[in-house]
C-alpha cells in the first residue's frame, strides 16, 4: 500500500512501542503498523503533508513539534474525547484508529501544541505543587505526633511554626527525648521545603518581569505571578478559546448542566479541566474579595450586590469565574486590565 495516500495518521503513544493507523481521504483504513517512538519522525518525513493526530499525553507535545517542522498538521485531543470512537475490544491498534477517526470529526476540540518554554514552566509549577503537598503532609504528621502526646496548637501554618520553634527552644517537656529530636529533624525538613518553594516563587516573579503577557495578567485583581505564569503556560495567548466562557468552562467554573426534555437544570460548578489553575483562581478570588467589594468600581458594585443575596463561598467562585474571563480578554486583546469606576445612578 502506498503510504503517500495517507490523509490522517493516528498515533497511539507508548513508552517503548507506538501504534499507527492511517486513513485515506475517503476515511478508509489503508495503513497499520507498530514502531518505536524515535522512528516516527523518520517515517512521517517520507509522507506527503497530512494530519497527524495524537492524544494529549506525556511526550505528545515534543513529538508534535518535531513532526510539525516537517509541514504536517498536528492535532492533539483529550483522551476522554477519543474514547467513544474505540470499536469492539480495546487494544493499541484500535486506539490508533480511534485517534485518527476522532481527529477527522469537524466538531472535535483540539489541544493547542505547547512550546518547550510552556512545558518548562508547567514542569516548574508541578514541582512546586509537589513540594507544597510534601510540606502539608509533613505539617499534618507533626500535628498528629504532638496531639497524641497531648500537645495542641492553633490552626494555621504560621501559628504552628511559631509554637514549634518556641517548644524546641526549651528542654523537652511532656514528650520523650527521641520524639523531641524527631520533631527537631522534621522542623529542619520543613525549613528546607520552605526555602525550595521560595526559590521557585522568586523564579516565577522574575518570569513575570520579563514576559509581557504575564505582566498584563498581573494587572488583574486576584492574579499574581503564580497564577499568571501557570495560565500562560497552559493556554498561551488563549487563541484556542473562542469566547471567555469557553475558558471558564475548561477550568470547571461554570454550572454543571442536567437538562433533559427541554427542562434546564443547573447544579454546582462542574469542576472539570485543570484542577491546579482552578484552585489558584479561587484562592486569588478569595484573597481579593474583601477589598474589591469595598471599591467604588463596577466590579465592586457587582460584588456587593452578589454578597447581599448569596453565600460568601458562592461569591468567591463567581468572582473567580469573572477573573478568568477578564484574563481571557487581557490575553486576546493584549491590553492591561482597567478597573472601570462604578456608573453613577441619576
Amino acid at each position: 500500500m502506498n503510504n503517500t495516500n495517507i490523509a490522517v495518521l493516528g498515533v497511539d503513544l507508548g513508552k517503548n512501542i507506538c501504534s499507527l493507523a492511517g486513513f485515506d481521504i475517503s476515511g478508509q483504513l489503508i495503513f497499520r503498523k507498530r514502531m518505536r517512538p524515535d522512528t516516527i519522525p523518520k517515517f512521517t518525513e517520507r509522507l506527503s503533508t497530512c494530519i497527524v493526530a495524537m492524544e494529549a499525553c506525556c511526550g505528545a507535545h515534543h513529538l508534535g513539534r518535531l513532526i510539525a517542522r516537517q509541514g504536517h498538521e498536528i492535532r492533539l485531543m483529550s483522551p476522554e474525547y477519543v474514547r467513544p470512537y474505540v470499536k469492539a475490544q480495546k487494544n493499541d491498534e484500535r486506539d490508533a484508529e480511534a485517534i485518527a477517526e476522532a481527529a477527522s470529526r469537524p466538531t472535535m476540540r483540539f489541544v493547542e501544541l505547547k512550546s518547550a518554554e510552556q512545558l518548562d514552566m508547567q514542569t516548574l509549577h508541578r514541582s512546586r505543587s509537589r513540594l507544597v503537598g510534601t510540606r502539608t503532609m509533613l505539617i499534618n504528621q507533626m500535628r498528629a505526633i504532638l496531639l497524641e502526646r497531648g500537645l495542641r496548637f492553633p490552626q494555621g501554618r504560621r501559628k504552628l511554626e511559631l509554637a514549634i520553634d518556641a517548644m524546641l527552644g526549651e528542654p523537652a517537656t511532656g514528650i520523650s527525648q527521641r520524639i523531641f529530636e524527631l520533631i527537631a529533624d522534621m522542623r529542619d525538613e520543613w525549613r528546607e521545603l520552605d526555602g525550595r518553594i521560595a526559590i521557585l516563587d522568586r523564579e516565577f516573579a522574575q518570569c513575570v518581569r520579563s514576559d509581557p503577557d504575564t505582566q498584563r495578567l498581573t494587572s488583574v485583581p486576584g492574579i499574581g505571578p503564580l497564577t499568571a505564569t501557570a495560565l500562560v503556560a497552559a493556554i498561551g495567548n488563549a487563541s484556542s478559546f473562542t469566547r471567555a466562557r469557553d475558558l471558564s468552562a475548561w477550568l470547571g467554573l461554570v454550572p454543571k448542566q442536567r437538562t433533559t426534555g427541554g427542562k434546564p437544570k443547573l447544579l454546582g460548578i462542574s469542576r472539570r479541566g485543570n484542577i491546579y489553575l482552578r484552585t489558584l483562581f479561587i484562592h486569588g478570588a478569595r484573597a481579593a474579595l474583601p477589598w474589591l467589594a469595598k471599591s467604588e468600581t463596577q466590579l465592586g458594585f457587582w460584588l456587593r450586590g452578589l454578597l447581599a443575596r448569596s453565600h460568601r463561598n458562592t461569591a468567591v467562585v463567581a468572582l473567580a469565574n469573572k477573573l478568568v474571563r477578564i484574563a481571557w480578554a487581557t490575553l486576546r486583546h493584549q491590553e492591561a486590565y482597567r478597573n472601570a469606576p462604578a456608573k453613577s445612578v441619576a
